[in-house]
Parts: structure tokens; sequence; C-alpha cells
């Protein structure tokens, strides 16, 4: 591993003095996806450190600026285009990436400059988004030889499992992490039955900004006019189809209802034919992509907010919903599955009702329940919003995120003192 780095010069007379706080990289695949708010919470909230943003892709940059993004240049390799040479060091030598030789260097060949940028930047420490990213770049963090920790999200711990060789580069990225965070506790569990050391697990969990989602009063509607909101990408892991068939049977009793549903993803055009198949297309709204003040105003006119998420055939599983954590926050009753780390957030009673997943009965049973009982639905709107700004206060959160890098970069030190001695 690569010594400190040395301490900045003085200033010159005139010169603004240096930033004393550590540098900590953060290194994301696509800098930002839309669905990604959390990421960009924590990367604008961090206090104590100081941070530039590593990135494959930018996307939406308008809307998500930070102070300094570094885009990495994809460097293109003898290999490329040919398919002899590429064969010979992938399977007849096994050494992938190969060597390339530029001038009197020699060493590892790299899909993008990472190395380089962080020799250059010298930062004590990077964090990298996503697990399936630590994995791609490996190879790269081993080259720059400095301290890196790891942050799992949910569907990155099951990502690219059944490809050949995949799980043990992952164990590999939990033996050279200094620690592996992960959103939810059942997605620590999740990490450590594939083989990641118990001592390097820690919980990050979402920062959700209170101040801009406060608590509304709200009233049963009189005339049964009840609004369901979901806001999720749409995809099976969501269990949207469930709520559809759930909902049919919430119409019998509540006609007024109606379901609106802010999101967009490869099953819309399945779910509105399941809609019309049910016979209740007009009492669902498929908003599209909303997001900021457009999405805070539909979970301020809602009466109830759904997220009953399911394990997927390929094991895709939640950590704990943002959008889900939004709505809580406004005072939202939730009305969700036990699935993933949905049971974290919500308990059951207090702040919600949960039931087994892929249960359409189940689901529209909960529903029922709430909707009948005003003072139900109250009790749990007030638990909903006293319960998130316990557990995910967005201050409270990235203070304890920085608290990790802090030791992070103390194991590190730590065990490079004991590797001179």
């Amino acid at each position: 591993m690569s010594a400190p780095a040395a301490p900045p010069p003085p200033a010159a007379p005139g010169d603004a003095a240096p930033d004393p706080r550590p540098l900590v990289i953060s290194v994301c695949g696509t800098f930002l996806k839309k669905e990604m708010r959390s990421i960009y919470r924590q990367v604008t909230g961090l206090q104590r450190v100081r941070t530039i943003v590593y990135t494959q892709t930018v996307e939406n940059a308008s809307q998500f600026p930070v102070p300094a993004l570094t885009r990495m240049t994809k460097l293109h390799h003898r290999t490329k285009g040919n398919f002899l040479l590429r064969f010979w060091y992938k399977y007849v030598v096994r050494q992938w990436p190969p060597p390339i030789q530029i001038n009197k260097y020699v060493g590892p060949c790299h899909p993008y400059d990472m190395p380089d940028l962080l020799r250059a930047d010298q930062p004590a420490l990077a964090h990298i988004y996503y697990g399936h990213k630590a994995v791609r770049f490996l190879g790269m963090l081993r080259d720059w030889g400095g301290p890196w920790i790891v942050s799992f999200h949910g569907v990155d711990a099951a990502k690219f499992l059944d490809q050949p060789g995949y799980l043990e580069s992952l164990q590999e990225v939990f033996a050279e992490a200094e620690l592996v965070l992960a959103r939810s506790r059942s997605l620590l569990d999740r990490l450590q039955r594939l083989g990641c050391p118990a001592e390097k697990l820690r919980l990050n969990p979402t920062p959700i900004p209170m101040a801009h989602l406060p608590a509304i009063s709200r009233s049963a509607p009189a005339d049964g006019a009840w609004r369901l909101v979901q806001a999720c990408r749409l995809i099976p892991k969501k269990g949207i189809l469930t709520t559809l068939t759930a909902f049919s049977q919430v119409l019998k009793t509540f006609p007024n209802a109606r379901y609106i549903l802010c999101g967009t993803g490869p099953q819309e055009d399945e779910l509105r034919q399941h809609a019309a198949d049910l016979g209740i297309a007009d009492h669902v709204e498929f908003l599209g992509w909303v997001s900021g003040d457009k999405l805070l105003s539909q979970l301020n006119a809602a009466h109830i907010f759904l997220h009953p998420s399911e394990l997927t055939e390929d094991e895709d599983q939640e950590g704990i919903p943002n959008s889900m954590l939004e709505a809580m926050a406004t005072g939202l009753p939730i009305v969700a599955t036990l699935h993933g780390g949905i049971p974290e957030a919500v308990t059951d009673g207090v702040s919600g009702l949960l039931v087994a997943e892929k249960s359409p009965a189940d689901l529209a049973s909960a529903l029922l329940r709430v909707m009948a009982d005003p003072a139900l639905w109250q009790q749990l709107s007030q638990g909903a919003a006293t319960e998130v700004r316990q557990q995910f206060e967005a201050e409270r959160q990235v203070a304890h995120l920085e608290d990790l890098y802090f030791e992070a970069i103390s194991r590190a030190a730590a065990r490079q003192s004991a590797a001179v001695s």
C-alpha cells in the first residue's frame, strides 16, 4: 500500500489556506440516475471531509450539481478488437486484465484511468458505490494501493452471482475493502452469508432531509375517495402486479378510491395491460417519473403509501426504499411487505401494516383495515412521521457516514504501521 500523502505546503501570502479536511473520492458508475437521490444527499452533505466524484457516465448534471466531478477516461488497449490476443490472455495464460507496456512502464491493463487519477488526487480514502462496481474496479484499486470502502444498496448484493467466478471476485472485494457498508441489516446479513467478515460490516442508513419533507395534517376522505400512492421503478421487485390485483378487491368496498403510480420502467406495458384486464384502468393513474416538488405534491395529496416489495426469481432484494421513507416523513401510513429492510423502517401496527410477499389477498385486507378505521389511519400516520425521524434524519446519517470514513482511514493507517514495524 502506498504511503500516506504528504501534508500540503503552507499557503503563499495572499493565497487561500489549503483545506485541511481529508479527501474522500466518491466513485459512482453513473452520476447520477434520478432514482439515486440518496447518494446525492450523502455526497453533498459531507462536512468533515472533502470529496471529488469519479464517474464513468454523467447523467442529469443540472439536476445533481457537485463542486468537483471527474469523468474517468476509458482506455483502449491493444487487445480491443483482437480476438486471438484476448483469447490468449484470458483463457490460455489466464492473465486478465493483460499486462501492457508503454515506453518503460509495464503494468496491468485497466479499462479506465482511475489509478492515475487517484495517485494525482492523493485521497485519504475512496468510497465505491455499489458492490458490482467494486468488483469491476478491483484491479484498478489494487494498482492504486490506497484504502477504500464499498457500499451495497440492494440489487448489487445479488447482481451477477450467476456468472462463473463472480462470487469469488466479490469475496476478494470483501477481503480487501477496509469496511463494507449496507443500507439495511437484512442486507448486512446477506453479505455475511456471501462471505464478508462480520467485523467489516457497517450499517449505512439512507439519509432523508426531514426539513424538506414536513409532516402534514390529513383528514380521511368522507366520500371514500382514498388516494393510494406508490413511487418506484416499474420492475418486478416492487410488487406492482400484486398491488393492482389487491386494489381491484379494495374497489369493491371503496369504489371512489384511486391508485396513483409514480415511476417508469420496463414493466409499464405489462402493468397497464393488467389494470385493463382487471377492469380497473379508470381508477389507476400512471404518472411517469415524478420527483422533487411534484412528488411531494403527490405524497401530500395521498392518504396511504404502498410498497409491497417481493423477492424476484433472480433474488433481487430491496434494501430500504427511499420513496417509502420520504412518504413516512410527510406522515403517510405505510402498507407494505415483510421484505428486505422494510421491517427495519416500518414497525407493524405503529407506522404501517406489513403483510406477506406476493399475497394480493393479504395486501387488500391490510388496506381495507386501515381505510375502514380512521382512528387507526391517524395513529399510523403519526407513527410514520415519528419513526422515520428517529432513524433516518439526513444530518445524523451523513455524520455517521463520516465516522465510518474516519474509522476506515484509521484502520488502514494502523495496518500499514503494523506492517512497517
